[in-house]
């Protein structure tokens, strides 16, 4: 069970009784959160965010709710992503497919906005590219160092089709090492030098590792690329990872390498092999 979960313990569906409105005020909602999905009394729910509404060809006559919970756990401020189901003053946190067993929770993602395309997390590939790719990863993730590097490999080889979007998304309770890792990428393609990603998804160090030096240190003897600690703790570097850490928040990331192709998730995180036949 993951912390998030043992934080809000969520049930598996909730269903309360709402104003008949088709879509319910945010008091109603933030009523609705501390009912029935923060079951946690040391977790204290400030506020919630709605970040898209929309419905879907399969749920007629259901809204859609995507939000961010603002929470405070034991001091610290925590950003926790919500889907919500409502239809005729009701509201459910998961829908089930009877026929497939699916979730439509696991299969609904927020629209990507065009402003997530921007030169700054372009990484490889040509802006005009036939196809666009949003990519958000950490290096340390095992999942990501299986797919990523094919993702990244391809776009190099293949500017005209695919341009690669990359945020940095650092699983610091899983590997802090990340922390890091993720500020060295940051700085090597602010210099131009894409290919140090490239080159850091094959590093290997300890995922405990929180010694700065040791960790640049190995970076430098495995890519050959140097690079100070006083970079790196530049604040606006630092802003920067806090910035695609709330762009993932947006778009209710809840696991990495996850991927985007023209827009629409790559469940499989495949897609892109289609893309270069």
């Amino acid at each position: 069970m993951s912390l998030m979960s043992k934080l809000l313990m969520s049930t598996v569906v909730a269903t309360v009784a709402l104003s008949a409105n088709a879509q319910p005020d945010n008091k109603d909602l933030v009523n609705y959160i501390k009912s029935n999905i923060v079951k946690n009394p040391q977790v204290k729910v400030n506020g919630l965010t709605i970040i898209e509404s929309k419905t879907d060809k399969n749920l007629p006559g259901w809204n859609i709710l995507l939000t961010t919970m603002d929470l405070e756990f034991q001091g610290k401020e925590i950003h926790a992503p919500e889907m919500m189901f409502i239809k005729d003053g009701l509201i459910t946190g998961s829908l089930v497919d009877l026929k497939t067993g699916e979730s439509y929770r696991d299969n609904i993602k927020p629209t990507v906005k065009e402003s997530y395309y921007d030169d700054k997390h372009l990484l490889f590939g040509n802006k005009d590219a036939k196809h666009k790719m949003i990519v958000f990863s950490d290096p340390q993730c095992p999942f990501c160092k299986e797919t990523v590097p094919g993702i990244l490999k391809a776009a190099k080889e293949h500017p005209k089709e695919i341009a690669l979007y990359y945020y940095h998304l650092p699983l610091l309770r899983i590997h802090p090492v990340s922390d890091v890792l993720t500020r060295v990428m940051h700085v090597a393609q602010e210099e131009g030098k894409s290919d140090i990603t490239e080159k850091i998804y094959s590093l290997k160090i300890n995922p405990r590792e929180t010694n700065t030096t040791k960790i640049l240190e190995a970076v430098k003897k495995h890519t050959g690329y140097e690079v100070t600690a006083a970079q790196i703790d530049k604040k606006e570097v630092k802003d920067a990872i806090k910035a695609d850490m709330d762009t993932a928040g947006k778009m209710m990331v809840s696991g990495t390498p996850t991927i985007y192709i023209d827009g629409e998730w790559d469940k499989k995180r495949d897609g892109y092999k289609k893309l270069i036949k």
